[in-house]
């Protein structure tokens, strides 16, 4: 991983793609500059699937299509997989963290960030911050 490669969370990748998402544009025009200047943005498949959930919720399965589209198209988004060993990580850091209201993939996120040095996060999510990691889009 280099250094400036970050982490795309749920929020944003759901903003990219919803135009009715109050994040949109902070988050097409961070995506779309990140990628421009070759960072390599990482995802979980945890991250994946929260998010096509919640597009299936709000904005109904084109909206989830459109979000499967991008991750297939992008060359410069990598889907990390939440396997075993990241999985028994994940819940040792929740269950560290069990005083902090991090979702549950959330902390798994927070365990592919560290195993890939990641600090920056595409994120509204200020569990991130509260984790120790820098927000490239604002926190609600």
């Amino acid at each position: 991983m280099a250094a400036r490669d970050a982490f795309i969370d749920t929020s944003v990748l759901y903003a990219v793609v919803d135009k009715r998402d109050a994040y949109h544009a902070s988050a097409r025009d961070t995506v779309g500059a990140l990628l421009g200047s070759g960072r390599l943005l990482v995802t979980s498949d945890y991250v994946v699937a929260e998010t096509i959930n919640l597009a299936n919720a709000r904005g109904g399965t084109l909206v989830a299509l459109r979000i499967l589209d991008l991750l297939e198209r992008s060359a410069g988004i990598r889907v990390e997989w939440i396997g075993p060993l990241r999985f028994d990580q994940t819940k040792a850091f929740f269950r560290k963290h069990a005083d902090h209201p991090y979702s549950f993939t959330d902390c798994s996120s927070f365990v592919v960030m560290r195993e890939l040095r990641l600090t920056d996060a595409l994120t509204t999510d200020r569990h991130f911050r509260q984790a120790g990691f820098q927000l490239l889009v604002g926190a609600a």
